[in-house]
């Protein structure tokens, strides 16, 4: 039997990559101790079936060292002089997807003659962020008293979402990678990120964070996608990000979402803290830190009773989360994980002949002729 003399450190590197522990590993590959060992190496076979368990790229196998692997994108999440952890192949797969999808959208918006969106890289970190989400609010055509004539912030979300794409954003929200139900999407890792581009500019949000907190990262890269400022977030509504596009972006989140002049309306003086951010947050459908971020923006906490109340709340939501026993998954629709307005484009491309159906099988992540002709049906694009 043929072996091969793979690399015991990347042996080593993959399997902490895709969080496989020993014991796993070796239920499936008996000799899995004896490869660290170097007593033994897999067949042709098992190293294939091992690279695509961890999905890592065959070749990195015959590296004497594992390689550095970086994003293909700038990285708005380093705080400081913090050093990230490697990203993972999820975050890195799931880039890759969306900038395969978004080439491919490119090329047809300028096929059918479409516009360029001019907001996209319209503003800069010198303008004033209530100017800004001003813009983005008259772009999106959809306004906070809009949100409050939703029941829920799923429903927000969702309003949210097909009012970026009906101004042409292309907005994919998951939390798997493509449509592999295995491969969870870390929200520890990150949280969201833009690819600018006039023509097809696209946002991704990580779907495992809250609906709250999603709605914040969609306004946070929608104000990137304004900068034309391309990259990774992970934003957090009550942190104070390090970096300047970062804060900035927060701004303009936060004023999108939640108007200063529309709070200061809302303002109920007399109110105590963790009753006022649980009304402003049912009433503007944000998450309970962005109504206390607003409410020091606004002067109407200290730093001191901001910080106190903020991990006070960040407690309680903590305590929420662990009780929760999770529920079905919001993006079950192939058109909402994959941008309901690419989705369309690709499957009337397709069925028009000017895109294989290999292509576009690929890009939606179906396997199924069935599963696409019932995309087709649900989009709108078939009857």
């Amino acid at each position: 039997m043929n072996t091969v003399p793979a690399s015991i450190p990347v042996l080593r590197w993959a399997a902490r990559r895709a969080r496989l522990g020993d014991a796993e590993l070796a239920a499936r590959f008996p000799k899995w101790p004896a490869w660290l060992e170097g007593t033994a190496q897999p067949t042709l076979k098992q190293l294939e079936d091992f690279a695509r368990l961890t999905h890592t790229a065959f070749g990195h196998f015959f590296l004497p060292e594992p390689p550095r692997l970086t994003l293909p994108v700038p990285d708005f999440r380093t705080l400081g002089d913090a050093v990230l952890a490697e990203p993972s192949t999820e975050l890195l797969d799931t880039l890759y997807l969306c900038q395969q999808r978004q080439d491919w959208y490119r090329e047809h918006a300028r096929l059918h003659g479409l516009t360029p969106l001019p907001f996209v890289g319209s503003a800069t970190l010198r303008e004033a962020p209530l100017a800004v989400a001003q813009r983005l609010r008259e772009t999106l055509t959809w306004t906070a008293e809009a949100r409050r004539q939703c029941p829920t912030w799923a429903d927000a979300l969702r309003q949210m979402i097909a009012s970026a794409e009906d101004a042409g954003v292309l907005v994919m929200a998951s939390s798997v990678v493509g449509s592999n139900s295995h491969r969870k999407l870390d929200v520890g890792e990150f949280r969201g990120f833009a690819l600018a581009d006039d023509l097809a500019p696209l946002v991704f949000v990580n779907g495992a964070d809250s609906k709250a907190a999603q709605m914040f990262t969609l306004a946070h890269e929608l104000a990137h996608l304004g900068l034309g400022a391309t990259g990774v977030s992970d934003t957090q509504a009550g942190r104070v990000p390090e970096q300047q596009t970062e804060r900035w972006c927060n701004q303009v989140a936060a004023e999108l979402l939640m108007p200063m002049q529309e709070l200061q309306t809302a303002y109920r003086p007399d109110e105590p803290v963790p009753q006022a951010i649980q009304r402003l947050a049912r009433e503007f459908k944000v998450s309970t830190l962005v109504a206390l971020r607003r409410l020091f923006d606004a002067g109407h906490l200290t730093p001191d009773a901001l910080w106190q109340h903020y991990r006070a709340e960040q407690g309680r939501l903590r305590t929420l989360q662990e009780r929760s026993s999770g529920g079905g998954d919001f993006y079950r629709s192939l058109g909402a994980r994959a941008s309901k307005r690419f989705a369309r484009a690709i499957v009337a491309s397709t069925l028009e002949g000017l895109t294989p159906f290999t292509e576009a099988y690929r890009l939606l992540g179906v396997r199924r002729t069935g599963t696409f002709h019932a995309t087709a049906r649900e989009l709108g694009v078939t009857a």
